[in-house]
């Protein structure tokens, strides 16, 4: 019976790496296949089977932050004088668009690519203190009708968010909130408090009271234990809710193309609308989807630690 078990577990085991290898191919060969578009020539993009073995070139990068214009049939351009990465666009039959001044017009990626750091880092740095703070109350003081009170919270969430992207645009236009970085930030904070109010109080209720307890014997002021006890303690919790709420409004899109237009608009409604001459350059999209994913795989990357004891805790209970 022993040799019987042994050689079941063993089957297991392997059945279960075999899994794990064939789900782990499956998420990431989207990403794979982003990344090698990225740095296809554009003819490569589409073919039919796909390429896989090529020589990558940077052309997709220089065409997402500069704007072009179409060679005319008997333009001529100085390709000796050009830099590099402006003869990698002659040889696509297009030219760097230039100002009065000879100075090189960039494209809309970069400041799109800013305004989402600004709106997604500053809403979730708001929603994770609001939630932190509104969960620490809910944990710590007996709220008169707090059941209720958290399901009103948690039920911010359960439409979905095209069910009120017409309302949102209707008041943030009478308001004058559209297009702005203000907008999408108390937009994307009211979104994230929710999950981080219900993330964050399961993982204060896992802090003993003793702790506080000992603090105000002390002769710590609530506050003080607050700063000194209890965020110190739910460091990890913190860590995983800032993850979520980050990713959440770095890929929220339909808000995005909604309530924005030029000024504050964000990457995730700008990528799509890259289109080369005539048909759409997958090429400078992928590259943009590329570097779109970088700062959430950094973030993610950096809180990793955090981020697993974060989702363990309190799963082993006294």
């Amino acid at each position: 019976m022993a040799v019987v078990s042994s050689r079941g577990q063993k089957l297991g085991n392997r059945v279960a790496i075999a899994a794990i290898i064939v789900i782990t191919i499956v998420f990431l060969t989207p990403i794979y296949w982003i990344g090698s578009t990225a740095f296809k020539p554009r003819n490569l993009a589409t073919t039919a089977p796909p390429t896989i073995l090529f020589e990558p070139e940077v052309s997709p990068f220089v065409k997402l932050f500069t704007k072009r214009v179409q060679l005319k049939p008997n333009e001529q351009v100085d390709r000796e004088n050009a830099p590099w990465w402006e003869q990698i666009i002659f040889d696509g039959g297009e030219r760097i668009s230039r100002t009065g001044k000879g100075e090189v017009q960039l494209s809309g990626y970069p400041d799109r690519f800013m305004n989402s750091l600004i709106v997604a880092i500053t809403s979730t740095l708001l929603a994770v203190s609001m939630g932190t703070i509104t969960a620490y109350g809910f944990s710590r003081f007996k709220v008169k009708g707090e059941a209720d009170l958290l399901f009103f919270i948690l039920s911010t969430r359960m439409l979905p968010p095209i069910v009120v992207a017409i309302p949102m645009f209707l008041m943030y236009r009478a308001a004058g909130l559209t297009d702005s970085h203000i907008g999408l930030i108390i937009l994307y904070t009211a979104f994230n408090v929710s999950f981080a109010v219900w993330l964050m109080k399961g993982f204060i209720d896992e802090i003993p009271r003793e702790y506080e307890e000992a603090a105000l014997v002390d002769g710590y002021t609530r506050m003080q234990a607050f700063f000194k006890i209890v965020l110190p303690e739910a460091a990890t919790g913190i860590a995983a809710t800032a993850v979520f709420c980050f990713i959440t409004a770095w890929n929220e899109y339909a808000f995005a193309l909604i309530l924005t237009n030029r000024r504050a608009q964000t990457a995730p409604p700008f990528i799509p609308s890259q289109i080369g001459s005539g048909l759409p350059d997958w090429t400078v999209i992928a590259a943009g989807t590329f570097l779109f994913l970088l700062p959430v795989a950094i973030f993610t990357f950096l809180l990793r630690n955090h981020l697993l004891r974060g989702m363990s805790f309190g799963a082993i209970r006294k």
